[in-house]
């Protein structure tokens, strides 16, 4: 997603003086301006880079007392409702019927399928495994976009770091926080999680979505939220909710969750697309989970091994091998920048 896809007043937290800073042909005032848009940019990749990257540390403890896929919901409908909010009194027209149904068709797979299996699996596994699982995805959205989008063949370079990226997937099995059974389900939780979240974002580059990116995510986000309601209840949730049992420690991480990860760091995401190159913002996947990997040794005791940073750089290396011979345009495919999640993300 370059410049000319993000409509004017739907850009993210841009100030006039970012663009023209006071003072007219001032030389110095120009030299503040500049500055001034340094450290905004500056702050924006930190916001994307630090917080997308805490949001797996934050989702273990918010599931510490809330049950997983109620706490997602809860999670996509406040941080959706206050994102569509903003968008339509910023005078985004108001969702198509028919964009409403292609949202419910992204934000499943997105949200539901995606972020879902994340955080079901970290009951069992740690966030930082999940983090690492999570890399994968731009591995998935090769071979999704083979089968079903534009079946070109994966070059050889591309198909390099296929084979090398599954490889550290596999290396991960055997990692500590992989030992039984529950672990294990966790894990295929998460690598089904990836695959989802690939078709979500593949599918998303097909359909006639809101012209302002902001309301196309929020409306993401609501059909994700809603759809995940239904599924708690299936996995039996519901019966335990238990408000007055939910810690301090939780409710935290469910609103760190909402007002940083989903509003906070999407909002730097999308300004950093107007302001820079998809493949410098596209960054933020090679360094969220290294953030997970620490946070979640540093302030959990997760279990950080020389065969977990073994499999930590395998991915990472593939991820860069396949996206560096992608086509730029391809990293601001309007499905991707949702969570970040999770991957984005989480």
């Amino acid at each position: 997603m370059t410049r000319k896809d993000l409509p004017g007043g739907d850009e993210g937290p841009r100030s006039s003086r970012m663009d023209e800073p006071a003072g007219g042909g001032d030389s110095s005032s120009d030299e503040a301006g500049e500055e001034h848009s340094l450290t905004w940019i500056l702050l924006a990749f930190a916001a994307v880079y630090l917080i997308w990257g805490s949001t797996y540390l934050a989702i273990r403890f918010a599931i510490e007392t809330i049950p997983p896929l109620f706490m997602a919901s809860v999670r996509f409908i406040v941080a959706g409702g206050a994102m569509y909010a903003w968008s339509t009194a910023r005078g985004a027209p108001r969702p198509t019927r028919r964009q409403w149904g292609h949202a419910a068709v992204v934000g499943g797979l997105l949200l539901l399928g995606g972020n879902g299996g994340v955080v079901v699996a970290e009951q069992w596994i740690p966030s930082g495994l999940a983090a690492l699982l999570v890399a994968a995805v731009p591995l998935w959205m090769v071979l999704v976009d083979w089968a079903f989008g534009s079946r070109r063949r994966p070059s050889a370079r591309v198909a390099v770091g296929l084979v090398v990226g599954f490889g550290g997937v596999a290396l991960l099995a055997g990692s500590p926080g992989v030992t039984g059974p529950d672990e294990m389900f966790g894990a295929l939780l998460c690598v089904g999680g990836a695959l989802a979240w690939a078709m979500g974002s593949i599918y998303s580059r097909h359909v006639v979505a809101p012209p302002r990116p902001r309301m196309w995510v929020a409306t993401q986000m609501l059909a994700g939220g809603v759809l995940l309601l239904p599924a708690s209840a299936l996995a039996g949730e519901m019966g335990r909710i238990d408000l007055g049992g939910v810690s301090l420690r939780s409710l935290l991480a469910l609103g760190y969750l909402i007002v940083f990860g989903a509003l906070v760091a999407f909002s730097a995401y999308i300004w950093l697309l107007s302001v820079s190159t998809p493949a410098r913002v596209g960054t933020y996947a090679y360094v969220n989970p290294v953030v997970a990997l620490v946070l979640g040794w540093s302030l959990a005791g997760e279990p950080f091994t020389s065969r977990s940073l073994v499999a930590a750089a395998t991915i990472l290396g593939a991820v860069v091998l396949v996206t560096a011979d992608r086509a730029p345009s391809t990293a601001g495919a309007r499905g991707v920048p949702v969570v970040h999640a999770g991957r984005r993300r989480s």
